[in-house]
């Protein structure tokens, strides 16, 4: 899942961005409203987090390119003024949900959980592949209901492979699916991650192939080997 950020107080706008990336988010971060207006122009993204207060374009400005454009991407406003007027028009304007400053993380987190859940296609939140089970809201995975502990970034290997369970994934769509900009991809990182999850998740009968030049594939449960 990737998310924009769009937060001009830059201690919080690290803060949120760490704490995103911990819980296997790709995440990119503006400062202003003509980066994010051209961000969310340029970029594909799940879920856009949208201060109002910004320098430049505000975030009700962005707000009214964006579904100008009729992109139906998910957006959580934040706001230092938290009135009923203001929380009216940003809604009115297209905003799917609001959060007023200051607030605490975990909040934040569970926000961000229901906006991507209410924005996917499936009628559930869970992947299901032979005996493991996971979890996209939560962030977990389970092998016959027991958790199997991975990395954030093993998680999001896993999640994109998952979510499209019988098709080829390249490396380059990996790395835009885990990373934001300006993050240090190391030329085999995502073979680093996909070694590690194989070693954990053989035992339970979940092979991943390497389709040379192309990528990686996870066969559909029951197809070929």
């Amino acid at each position: 899942m990737r998310i924009l950020l769009v937060e001009d107080d830059k201690i919080l706008a690290d803060a949120l961005g760490r704490a995103l990336v911990q819980s296997a988010y790709a995440v990119d971060v503006v400062g202003d409203g003509e980066q994010a207006d051209n961000a969310l122009a340029l970029e594909i993204y799940d879920l856009a987090i949208l201060d109002i207060g910004l320098p430049g374009l505000s975030g009700l400005d962005v707000l009214r390119r964006l579904r100008a454009r009729k992109s139906r991407v998910a957006v959580l406003m934040l706001t230092a003024f938290d009135t009923l007027a203001d929380r009216v028009h940003g809604l009115d304007l297209g905003a799917d949900d609001y959060l007023a400053k200051p607030f605490d993380l975990p909040e934040l987190e569970a926000r961000v959980r229901a906006l991507l859940r209410r924005g996917s296609t499936n009628t559930t939140p869970f992947l299901v592949h032979g005996r493991l089970r996971l979890d996209t809201v939560g962030r977990r995975l389970y092998c016959d209901e027991t958790p199997v502990e991975l990395s954030a970034r093993e998680f999001a290997v896993l999640e994109l492979l998952l979510m499209r369970e019988g098709r080829v994934v390249s490396k380059e769509h990996m790395v835009n699916h885990l990373y934001g900009w300006g993050d240090e991809v190391g030329a085999n990182a995502i073979e680093v991650y996909v070694h590690s999850i194989r070693k954990k998740l053989e035992p339970m009968g979940c092979d991943i192939r390497t389709v040379r030049g192309m990528g990686y594939l996870m066969e559909r449960v029951g197809g070929p080997g």
